[in-house]
């Protein structure tokens, strides 16, 4: 299966510069193509400049809510990153749909922290959208927990990502949770 993979904020961010290296390794040593692209999606700037092997162009590094955040991010308030992400869905939208490798995926795999901020925001918003606008290719989630030391202060946000993605039941195809303890 080839997937087009998409990290939303800081840690899915990071996620994906993750899976781009796990790519390229696989293509270099066993000649096998997993990810057709690999985008970071997020709301800070240092965040998506810190990206190691994640494309350095506009279409696979993208910066959202420059107008409101300032290039400086949400502060951990999932509900401004599903606002930025309602208001910029038709403009990613786009970006996808101009991506000739988009179309030789068989599916997107979409990857995000349960803490709070751009990616617990905008996962169920981006998700739903894509599920909708790209009906022939199932629709992946993957949340990430908060490390232990942050789940006292994360607690809420891991639970409004949760809610959303499950009022959305439809719009993924799996929720794959990831805990960080191990």
């Amino acid at each position: 299966m080839k997937l087009v993979v998409v990290g939303l904020g800081q840690a899915g961010g990071r996620l994906a510069d993750e899976f781009a290296r796990i790519a390229i390794k696989a293509r270099q040593e066993r000649n096998l193509r997993i990810a057709t692209d690999i985008l970071a999606i997020n709301t800070d700037t240092a965040d998506l400049s810190s990206l190691t092997k994640v494309k350095k162009d506009s279409h696979h590094r993208i910066l959202i809510g420059v107008g409101q955040t300032g290039g400086h991010g949400v502060a951990k308030i999932s509900e401004t990153g599903a606002e930025i992400a309602k208001e910029e869905t038709s403009a990613l939208l786009g970006i996808m749909k101009k991506n000739e490798r988009f179309y030789d995926a068989d599916a997107l795999l979409l990857m995000a922290s349960g803490g709070g901020g751009t990616g617990s925001g905008s996962l169920p918003v981006l998700a739903q959208a894509f599920r909708e606008n790209f009906r022939d290719k199932p629709v992946y989630s993957m949340v990430a927990l908060p490390f232990e030391h942050e789940r006292q202060n994360e607690e809420r946000a891991v639970f409004n990502t949760a809610m959303c993605l499950k009022s959305a039941n439809q719009v993924s195809d799996a929720v794959i949770l990831v805990d960080n303890q191990r």
